[in-house]
């Protein structure tokens, strides 16, 4: 179990629930990717650019919508998303992760999907592409969240980074789906890619009302019973278990320490080093949305076409066929090599693969006077999109999944909600920018800035910020509970110095009196 990693000898009880409880809240991972790829070949469908255009013509003579409505339909997804995960920490904390995430899917998600299949003309489709989005947001700040909470230790990085994957798989159904209705002369062309979704919900809805809540969110509420409960149901031992009870300890003694510094709010997360585990979370997620790999999954279709390849439907699902493949190794790689590595290594993957394709798109291939692409050499064309699938390789076994584990790990109980809300919110924020901004950037016409495969010398100069940004703000955190990830934040104020840490004391023992100074968490920072 567990991509051949194996549970450290001596550690009690069963892991096998814990690890398939976290792999099935991951599914909500499908709702995310299968929502966000879908967009992308709706958009080039030829029933779907009819009925919905306003009287804007392409450049085939076809009617369409304009880059302007384009970049509109796309990117209010975005923008429902930003919300959501503003509003997932309020919710999660009050009502529950658990229930948190079924009300976000049943009602919110679902009213989305209700809007764009019944919709006819853009006002109502876009208004359920923001809904949708507010309910994508709400459940991609929930999962890793509850995943977090319930995963043990040892295999923490697999369960959270499986949520990546369960996103490559929405992407790739959503990519299969549209290439079987694309050819339709109906309303079906569109509507049911959409209304597949509604299955997605019902899974997902269906094993959270028989899952438990996290114990670490009955210990918040001071349900200490049902903390102990629900950890021996996970854990598969007796509530009275020597094993169960010094976890719940340990927890517990880790939240009243964070109470006994103050009542949680937001202001909390801007002082002293939570400020910096949530500057190191934001800029993470934005980063990972900068490396341009949802210029690919959100335009990757229209892109290809327009560069001159004559099946863009085909290529979109080849690179969401890689896209999936690989996450599988970089499951595997995060537990066994660590966080920082992962991502170091994975960003000077993608900024050699990107400035390769840059390169080869921007000497290979000219325009004539309306602004088709020309291709001069079809191998070059041909080693670029070789090119665009090791960068997705690197992304996807690397950035894809080793950001969620990361920012779903470096933040402490009473803040943790709050924090995650707001890193998610940022992957949002700059998922929403390029998506808006995208069709201006790279498309040909009057206001845009036709960069076409220029586009991708930006998405390599952000993956040289990547590499510097994780050899400075990055801590080592494999193989560290949460609270011993807490503990290494208060010890250590040099990223690179975490490597090779190792706790050396509870927070149990500190409430009583046996750890002394050792740990100084959101009010001082060691020097």
């Amino acid at each position: 179990m567990g991509l051949m990693l194996r549970k450290p000898e001596g550690t009690p009880g069963r892991s096998w629930p814990a690890i398939m409880i976290g792999l099935f809240v991951a599914f909500g991972g499908v709702l995310f990717g299968y929502d966000t790829g879908t967009i992308g070949g709706i958009l080039a469908m030829p029933f779907w650019m009819k009925t919905f255009s306003t009287g804007h013509v392409n450049g085939d003579g076809l009617p369409d919508v304009s880059a302007s409505e384009s970049a509109l339909i796309v990117s209010i997804l975005s923008a429902g998303t930003f919300f959501g995960a503003l509003a997932a920490a309020p919710i999660a904390d009050k009502i529950g992760r658990r229930w948190g995430l079924i009300a976000s899917t049943a009602i919110v998600f679902n009213l989305g999907v209700i809007l764009q299949t019944a919709a006819t003309k853009s006002p109502m489709f876009i208004a359920g592409r923001f809904f949708a989005g507010l309910g994508v947001g709400l459940i991609s700040a929930m999962i890793p969240l509850y995943q977090s909470e319930t995963a043990p230790k040892w295999i923490r990085g697999v369960i959270v980074g499986s949520y990546q994957l369960a996103i490559t798989i929405g992407l790739l159904l959503a990519s299969i789906v549209n290439n079987a209705t694309q050819g339709r002369n109906d309303t079906g062309s569109y509507r049911i890619p959409i209304a597949v979704q509604f299955l997605w919900s019902l899974i997902l809805v269906g094993g959270m009302l028989v899952l438990p809540e996290t114990p670490r969110f009955m210990i918040k509420q001071g349900n200490l019973e049902g903390a102990t409960k629900a950890l021996a149901k996970i854990r598969r031992l007796a509530a009275d278990d020597p094993a169960v009870l010094e976890e719940i300890s340990e927890v517990q003694a880790n939240h009243e320490y964070e109470l006994s510094l103050g009542k949680s709010s937001y202001a909390d997360c801007l002082k002293g080093n939570l400020l910096k585990r949530l500057l190191t979370g934001c800029a993470l997620q934005g980063l990972q949305q900068l490396t341009g790999i949802n210029f690919i999954f959100y335009y990757g279709t229209q892109f290809f076409k327009n560069s001159g390849f004559k099946d863009g439907f085909v290529i979109s699902l080849i690179t969401n066929c890689v896209n999936t493949a690989s996450t599988l190794p970089g499951l595997y790689a995060i537990e066994k090599w660590g966080r920082r590595p992962v991502l170091f290594w994975g960003a000077v993957g993608m900024c050699v693969s990107q400035f390769i394709v840059a390169i080869l798109g921007t000497t290979t291939t000219s325009q004539d006077v309306l602004g088709n692409i020309i291709v001069h050499n079809e191998a070059a064309q041909k080693a670029a999109i070789a090119f665009i699938c090791i960068y997705i390789f690197f992304f996807a076994a690397t950035w894809g999944p080793v950001a969620w584990v990361v920012t779903g790990e470096i933040f402490p109980l009473k803040v943790r909600a709050k924090s995650l809300s707001m890193t998610t919110a940022t992957n949002w924020l700059l998922n929403w920018a390029i998506a808006y901004s995208t069709p201006y950037l790279v498309n040909w016409g009057p206001g845009n800035a036709n960069l076409q495969s220029k586009i991708f010398f930006i998405w390599g100069s952000c993956c040289l910020v990547c590499i510097v940004f994780v050899y400075f703000m990055i801590y080592e955190t494999k193989g560290l509970t949460l609270e011993q990830v807490d503990e290494l934040y208060g010890e250590v104020s040099v990223a690179r110095h975490s490597i090779g840490w190792v706790p050396t004391v509870t927070f149990r023992e500190i409430q009583e009196g046996k750890g002394g100074e050792k740990v100084e968490h959101e009010n001082v920072e060691k020097n």
